[in-house]
């Protein structure tokens, strides 16, 4: 079965791979909405796991949020579906409008499978 691939708002670690066929470069084509948003985690987890040592040496509440912020701002720009789309992570950024369009564009492109052959389907 071909597999296509658009993302409408979050795409998020393992779900986001289970939902692409174990990675964005897995389906025959892979496409955002311009709001999509791209990580190998929620980000603010991401934050709170991945950059724990920057807030604990910063001792004033106030500032330790401020910072906490600002890093998670950063992860939220270069997750943007844009961005990913520049690191060739995806296909295309596209229009909500023409998602109908694209989706048949890219199942045109799909190998039409021989006569007689029948192609092995992994049910796991």
């Amino acid at each position: 079965m071909p597999l296509v691939s658009l993302v409408l708002r979050k795409a998020y670690g393992l779900g986001a791979m289970a939902m692409t066929g174990g990675s964005t470069r897995a389906p025959l084509a892979t496409a955002a909405w311009p709001g999509g948003e791209f990580g190998g985690m929620g980000l603010e987890g991401a934050v709170r796991l991945g950059h724990r040592k920057e807030p604990a040496a910063i001792e004033d509440p106030a500032e330790r949020a401020r910072a906490f912020e600002e890093r998670v701002a950063e992860l939220y720009e270069r997750g943007k579906a844009v961005n990913a789309a520049a690191a060739l992570e995806i296909d295309a950024v596209i229009d909500p409008a023409g998602s109908r369009g694209w989706i048949l564009a890219a199942l045109e492109r799909c190998p039409v499978p021989r006569p007689g052959h029948r192609p092995f389907i992994d049910t796991w």
